[in-house]
């Protein structure tokens, strides 16, 4: 049985803590990430409509919010190391069956990486508070670049390694991402250990479902994973619609992805000197707007709008993971608001991709996708004004 003493990080591993929480990120997006970059070679290949195509992003987020809050209570009854390990095992195996070449086994393999990246977004928030419960914005940031590499990375070799080994190399490559980390995992030697412990009564009294600065992050997050869902699904379908190569497109997706490193160098220790989060989630909610009107009124200049709006939106993404520490007042009460969070988050994000796909076959247009999502990163900045506010979950509590 181990005591709580026992989970924390000692002097001389803290740097294998890191790394795991480092390769854990590594495998939050970029198994999903390779998948936009080849959706018209799947298009063309299996002969899907482009419902069914955005369909193979919105299946993961599906599982994403169906299993956001149940991650919280498997990882109390059989520890959160062991619910860690599988949950990338499952990662792994799900990337192995969907590329296997058929239509069936594209999306249950697809689904079952969702399933397992599910467990991991809930309980990652969690960990970076336990094992590091004073560096919440600084680790936080140092695994967000590693996520917008990984990503990037993703994306960017996809459409070359499809050209020698099909889309099926090209996402089956995706798998030294959940291997990697479960590797070091197992030499973590911990994956039986037990789950994150309430460090309060408070904490475990506060039902995150009613309080109000609780929502207030959970839709500052989603938003913007709806504006980021739905551009990584169709971006390199709307640049080649403005005369752009496959192949120049994929790489601006990845571009895209490579962004998202600069928030994770430059926000942890940003956030960490600021009394409150207030101006940084209104400026990265306008610069938001700005590159979606840029992509709408003039796309030649689509690389400049493409990398802003991937900085702008691992920006929010960040802020969203240090709210769930930030905000809350120990590692029980971030995992609690990271599964609410992620569980509206992804449920929303899920109808984004087939919705937009089901709007431009009708109209012919990206127009009013382009349009809908400047309205949305307006509302987007309403929400992070006050999710930045410096205060905790327990302030102004409804129950």
């Amino acid at each position: 049985m181990h005591s709580q003493s026992s989970l924390a990080p000692s002097a001389a591993r803290p740097l294998l803590f890191l790394a795991s929480l480092v390769l854990i990120a590594t495998t939050l997006r970029a198994p999903t990430a390779s998948v936009g970059a080849v959706i018209q070679i799947l298009e063309q290949a299996l002969t899907l409509s482009p419902a069914q195509a955005g369909f193979l992003t919105t299946l993961p987020l599906l599982a994403f919010g169906i299993l956001a809050p149940i991650a919280g209570r498997v990882s109390r009854r059989y520890g959160i190391e062991r619910t860690m390990f599988l949950s990338l095992a499952v990662v792994a195996i799900g990337v192995l069956i969907r590329s296997s070449g058929a239509v069936l086994s594209l999306y249950v393999g697809t689904g079952l990486v969702g399933v397992g990246i599910a467990v991991a977004n809930v309980l990652f928030p969690g960990m970076v508070k336990r094992d590091f419960p004073n560096k919440v914005p600084t680790i936080t940031g140092i695994c967000g670049v590693f996520i917008g590499l990984s990503a990037a990375m993703a994306s960017a070799a996809a459409i070359p390694i499809s050209e020698h080994w099909g889309w099926q190399g090209a996402l089956g490559v995706t798998i030294l991402f959940p291997m990697s980390a479960v590797l070091l995992w197992m030499a973590r030697g911990e994956h039986g250990a037990q789950p994150i412990s309430t460090t309060s009564q408070a904490a475990a009294s506060i039902n995150v479902w009613q309080s109000p600065l609780a929502w207030q992050v959970t839709l500052f997050m989603t938003i913007n994973s709806v504006l980021f869902y739905v551009l990584i699904t169709w971006l390199p379908t709307l640049l080649t619609d403005t005369g752009m190569s496959a192949a120049a497109a994929g790489s601006l997706l990845g571009f895209m992805q490579l962004a998202a490193i600069v928030p994770g160098l430059l926000l942890g220790p940003l956030v960490g000197r600021m009394k409150d989060q207030r101006a940084i989630t209104v400026m990265v909610s306008l610069l938001q707007v700005i590159a979606l009107t840029g992509l709408l009124i003039h796309p030649a200049a689509s690389p400049v709008w493409v990398f802003l709006f991937g900085m702008c939106s691992s920006c929010a993404v960040l802020l969203s993971f240090m709210f769930m520490g930030l905000r809350t007042g120990g590692p029980t009460e971030a995992a609690s608001l990271s599964g609410m969070a992620q569980c509206v988050n992804f449920l929303c994000s899920a109808a984004g991709p087939t919705v937009a796909g089901w709007v431009h076959g009708q109209s012919n247009d990206w127009s009013p996708i382009l349009e809908t999502g400047i309205g949305l990163a307006i509302v987007m900045g309403v929400f992070g004004f006050y999710a930045g506010r410096d205060r905790t979950l327990g302030d102004g509590y409804l129950g």
